[in-house]
This record gives structure tokens, C-alpha cells and sequence, in this order.
């Protein structure tokens, strides 16, 4: 099996991890940059997350257009995808989702976005929020071209994550594992710190030494990771397409 088949395969797991998790749902979408060609990245076709499969995988450039002929269907916003892939050669996977625990932190201004479990320590220390209004005024709020897409990775900047005023978040990653991975904590963490504000008293985030201890020598295949991603994949009933490095 050659290498392009195993990431079409990891997308796929991808995708049904994040419909499992409910980050995503019939909307949202996840993406990788393309292994022999950075300047192109993969994604599915206009489907609801659930349902991708090898065959829904199509080839875009960092415009957002398709490398071949394609006559199906692609998601509105991939855009957000391109625009990230251009401005970040370190991302090598992006999500874009509309988890609803996040909304609120896009919305009211009160209390920032930020880590206070363990696990939330992957989506970095600061978390901007992105309104699409500063630049473009009045829209139906969703990145529909390269230059929406643009000012939205300006402003994730080198960031793991920047929310989406009333519409979702995006979130960059060095690997499709990792950012999955960030794209399911994103949502948990946020209800934690939706729940310690219901409780009231001064909110203990995490410091950036915590963030650093927690996240020093990360690998996508290491012991800790692969369990979540194995974990997640035979929850999502895809457990049969996961592949390791050397597999």
C-alpha cells in the first residue's frame, strides 16, 4: 500500500472520529497536506463527515481550487483550509468545526478561551477570536473565498486554534493525529471552563509551564497518542483501516 493510500485512509479515520466525538456533524471538515506536494492538501468532497470515504478524497490547491477535474460537489469553506496551509508551512492538518460548547467563548467577551485540564493544554495558551465582520461587514458568516480565508489564518497566527465569532473555530496541527486530537479536547475543555465559571470563584488556568511539561517530546505515534487515535478509530467503527508508520 503506498504512502498517498494510508493518508486517504487516516482522513477517512479523521473524519469518523470527529462525527463520533460530535465535533463534527453534517457540517465541518478536515484536511491534510498533500505528503509529496505542500502546496496542495487533501479533503473530502461536499459530504457530511460521517459518511467520507476513500473515493470522497479530492486534491486542492492553496487557492482552494481542485488540481483535477472535479466534478462534484466541494465544501463552501474550503478556503480556510487553503488559507491556513499558505500562511503555516509548519500545519500539516487543519479542522474547521462548529462544536457548540466553543460558541459562546466567540460570542461574549467575559472570559477568554483558554487551558484549565490536562488535556486541553494542546490548544495553546491563547485562543483569538476571529469576526469576520472587522473585515468584510455584513456576510452570512461563512469563509466563501481565499481572501476571507486569508484574514481568518492571520489572525490563528502560529496559534493551534482560533475561534470563529458565531460560526466555529479552526484549528492547525503538525500532524492529522494532533489536530484531531486538539479539535476533540477543544470542546471538553471548553464545558469544563463553562462549568468552573457556573461555580463561581477566581478560575485557575493552566500556566505556561504546565502547557510546556505537558506538551514536551510529543509524537503522533507515541504509546499515549496512538492509544486515543486507536481508541477513537474502533469507537467509530473504522478501527479496520488504521495504519502505523512501517505497517
Amino acid at each position: 500500500m503506498s504512502s498517498l493510500d494510508n493518508i486517504f485512509r487516516d482522513l477517512v479515520i479523521a473524519n469518523r472520529i470527529l462525527a463520533k466525538e460530535d465535533v463534527v456533524d453534517a457540517y465541518g471538515h478536515v484536511s491534510v497536506r498533500h505528503p509529496d506536494n505542500p502546496n496542495h492538501f487533501l479533503i473530502a468532497r461536499s459530504v457530511a463527515p460521517e459518511l467520507v470515504g476513500a473515493d470522497d478524497i479530492v486534491e486542492l490547491d492553496l487557492r482552494g481550487q481542485p488540481v483535477c477535474d472535479e466534478k462534484r460537489t466541494l465544501y463552501l469553506e474550503r478556503f480556510i483550509h487553503a488559507a491556513i496551509f499558505e500562511a503555516r508551512p509548519d500545519a500539516m492538518a487543519v479542522v474547521h468545526a462548529h462544536a457548540e460548547d466553543t460558541l459562546p467563548f466567540g460570542i461574549a467577551d467575559a472570559t477568554k478561551l483558554r487551558p484549565v485540564i490536562h488535556s486541553g493544554s494542546f490548544i495553546g495558551s491563547e485562543v483569538p477570536v476571529w469576526d469576520i465582520a472587522d473585515n468584510f461587514g455584513d456576510t452570512n458568516l461563512l469563509v466563501t473565498n481565499i481572501e476571507q480565508g486569508r484574514d481568518l489564518a492571520k489572525c490563528l497566527g502560529g496559534n493551534n486554534v482560533a475561534l470563529m465569532r458565531g460560526h466555529g473555530f479552526a484549528a492547525a496541527g503538525r500532524s492529522l493525529i494532533e489536530v484531531v486530537r486538539m479539535s476533540v479536547y477543544l470542546p471538553r475543555n471548553a464545558r469544563a471552563l463553562i462549568r468552573a465559571n457556573q461555580l463561581g470563584g477566581r478560575i485557575k488556568y493552566l500556566s505556561q509551564g504546565e502547557i510546556d511539561a505537558r506538551n514536551r517530546g510529543y509524537s503522533p505515534y507515541s504509546t499515549e497518542t496512538w492509544r486515543a487515535w486507536e481508541y477513537w478509530a474502533n469507537k467509530a467503527g473504522v478501527g479496520h483501516l488504521l495504519t502505523r508508520p512501517g505497517d
